[in-house]
């Protein structure tokens, strides 16, 4: 306890601490190996917290697309009830067809312009979810190295707990399967 609050330590945190004092060099190597992998494994923490925050943003952005998309789409299908209006009242005896005639020409006209426009939104929206897509799972190999970081600093404390020499070669194997797949993470596979 100390003056400020509560503090637990775990087994390995005494052990850690009593080797930094020691002149045990097993314990100290350990000792360090574990402050770096807890080093790395909060870079790889926050390179997963990146993208994950990456991916939902792309999302959103398609999401806004589609939204965009959808209101060019219902304003297209306005035009064309306008155009059916307009045909209609061409053949209506008494109707000024000359002038419905140029009212469905305009709305075919204008049909054609919304529909361009929503087709591009519709694109953008998939290549946002593309994005989106490939940043997430980015993410997940950023959080697959850093659970293998977090499973090496366990196997780290405990070989330091149990002084058996082969642990430490399984901690430090396990960090390197995060390490590789941290390689993956960054090269985007």
């Amino acid at each position: 306890m100390s003056g400020h609050g509560f503090h637990v330590h775990g087994p390995h945190d005494h052990e850690l601490e009593h080797a930094a004092h020691g002149n045990d060099d097993f314990a100290s190597r350990i000792a360090v190996m574990t402050a770096i992998m807890a080093t790395v494994g909060a870079l790889f923490g926050y390179e997963g917290g990146a993208t994950q925050n990456d991916a939902a943003m792309f999302k959103n952005e398609s999401a806004i697309k589609k939204t965009e998309a959808s209101n060019q789409w219902n304003f297209y299908q306005s035009k064309s009830n306008k155009q059916n209006l307009a045909e209609l009242a061409m053949v209506l005896p008494g109707a000024d067809a000359e002038k419905y005639r140029g009212e469905v020409s305009r709305y075919k006209s204008e049909k054609e312009e919304i529909k361009k426009k929503a087709e591009a939104l519709e694109e953008d929206s998939k290549e946002w979810e593309h994005r989106s897509e490939a940043a997430l799972h980015q993410h997940h190999r950023w959080a697959q190295a850093m659970t293998a970081v977090q499973i090496a600093i366990s196997l780290a404390a405990i070989t330091l707990l149990t002084k058996k020499k082969w642990l430490q070669y399984v901690s430090y194997g396990v960090a390197g399967v995060g390490a590789i797949l941290a390689g993956l993470a960054w090269l985007h596979i």
